[in-house]
């Protein structure tokens, strides 16, 4: 289900990467309730390639103290990605918060311990990011083709003009030194006019997958809470825009509800796309706790076509999952992958900022911990849990978990404007109650669960599950 992850684990900007039959996820490290983002060390899961819903945690694979410019911790790792060079060997690279510069760790194994091996220079030394005219460094995106790598780097807020887009820079054998670039592929929004990028300008997120000799570049766009892509038949030069892959508030999907509306509160956003045996997704995240710092990896199944178009996906509460969810047992209220309320509201907001008070998010007690579950909070008056997608079957009655001082009722219907299969009031619930919605008999497939609350309070909203009985 998505997360994929545990609802504890905190690992966006996924990079997922097929190694002797299993895919390693690479990513940044958030801690809930953080600070910032990326605050802790990276950690590596994996998943055999022909199912990626079985992930196994491979534990801490690279420390940020191991670079020997950050030995006192001070700084955090950001976004990292991993290739296999010519060697055999696993190469990490990342950049430090605070520099310009791209760090490079080698390790003998996908998800063994990480060294420090070096930092991304010139031929004369000097490393890529301080030279003179140099545009820094930022969410190395890597593949390695032969003997040479290709290193995708890039920042660009929307109304910077001293960074012109995306960049590729070429390595040589060692991994580390640079034998042509950077040459800018993907333009910033101050210099996409003409260029087909207008709207989807470049902001940050490169990566980078080769399919059927197609280059996807994979990026995230100045409006922040969408992965696009670009085409080309070549891995340095004529990158084309080609579209949306996946957004993280569903801005664009129109199967559900208006397309300019948001069904999520979405902010940045990082991934990259998958081709393996059980077949095609997009990795990307989401946000919790009303805050850009807690985002947890989701995962969608996507159609690479053979030329190369990939159509928007819809968030689902599926992820990898092979069939729909099935409609019995018991379901977490944290895999929703749709949270809204009668405000609309497209963004978490600002770094460092909050979702106000006047909306729902999905969050936790205490620390990062198994113990201690998602659930939804602040369900205020018109707030909506949408959850996809679900085959029922006879299903009578529906149990959920819920408390707070409230006096509302909560429903469930089966489509956003579609009429209420059952409600149930609730009253001033101080520990997790359970209660039932009665339903009429309801055999379905494919459908998604809307729950929806109205009243007063504010209603928090622990686990659900189907009866049959």
């Amino acid at each position: 289900m998505n997360p994929y992850l545990p609802s504890w684990e905190y690992v966006p900007d996924g990079e997922p990467h097929e190694f002797e039959g299993r895919v390693y996820l690479y990513g940044s490290h958030d801690k809930f309730k953080g600070s910032g983002y990326c605050l802790l060390d990276y950690v590596c899961y994996s998943a055999p390639s022909e199912d990626l819903t079985d992930w196994r945690y491979e534990g801490v694979i690279y420390k940020r103290t191991q670079d020997p410019e950050n030995k006192d911790g001070a700084m955090c790792l950001y976004a990292p990605d991993v290739t296999r060079g010519a060697d055999g060997r696993y190469y990490l690279y990342y950049v430090l918060d605070k520099l310009p510069v791209i760090s490079v760790a080698v390790c003998d194994t996908p998800a063994g311990r990480y060294e420090f091996l070096g930092y991304v220079h010139y031929p004369d030394g000097k490393r890529a990011g301080e030279r003179e005219g140099d545009e820094a460094m930022f969410d190395p995106g890597v593949i390695t083709e032969r003997e040479k790598t290709y290193l995708y780097s890039g920042f660009c807020m929307a109304d910077d003009n001293s960074r012109h887009g995306a960049m590729v820079l070429t390595l040589g054998p060692d991994m580390l030194t640079v034998s042509d670039g950077p040459l800018h592929i993907v333009p910033s929004k101050p210099y996409a006019s003409g260029t087909g990028f207008e709207g989807h300008e470049f902001f940050e997120a490169p990566s980078i997958r080769k399919y059927d000799g197609i280059y996807y570049f994979i990026y995230s766009s100045v409006k922040y809470h969408e992965l696009c892509y670009a085409t080309s038949a070549s891995p340095t030069e004529g990158f084309i825009y080609r579209g949306v892959i996946v957004s993280n508030c569903d801005m664009g999907i129109g199967s559900y509800k208006r397309e300019e509306m948001p069904s999520y509160y979405g902010a940045n956003n990082h991934g990259s796309i998958i081709r393996v045996a059980s077949g095609d997704y997009v990795f990307y995240h989401r946000h919790t706790d009303g805050t850009n710092f807690s985002r947890q990896g989701c995962i969608e199944r996507i159609n690479i076509e053979k030329d190369g178009n990939i159509a928007q996906a819809e968030m689902t509460s599926e992820g990898a999952a092979k069939k729909h969810l099935a409609g019995e047992g018991e379901y977490p209220s944290y895999i929703a992958c749709n949270l809204f309320c009668d405000k609309e509201q497209i963004y978490t907001g600002d770094p460092g900022t909050f979702l106000g008070p006047e909306f729902p998010r999905i969050t936790q007690d205490g620390a990062d911990d198994p113990h201690d579950p998602c659930y939804i909070s602040n369900m205020v008056d018109g707030t909506v849990a949408g959850y996809k997608y679900f085959d029922l079957d006879r299903v009578k009655r529906i149990a959920v978990w819920v408390r707070g001082f409230v006096d509302g009722d909560l429903s469930v219907r089966l489509a956003m404007e579609g009429e209420a299969l059952g409600s149930v009031h609730i009253e001033k619930e101080n520990y997790w109650a359970r209660h039932e919605i009665v339903l009429k008999e309801t055999s379905a497939a494919a459908v998604p669960l809307y729950f929806e609350y109205r009243g007063k309070g504010a209603l928090q909203f622990l686990r659900f599950a189907f009866i049959k009985e």
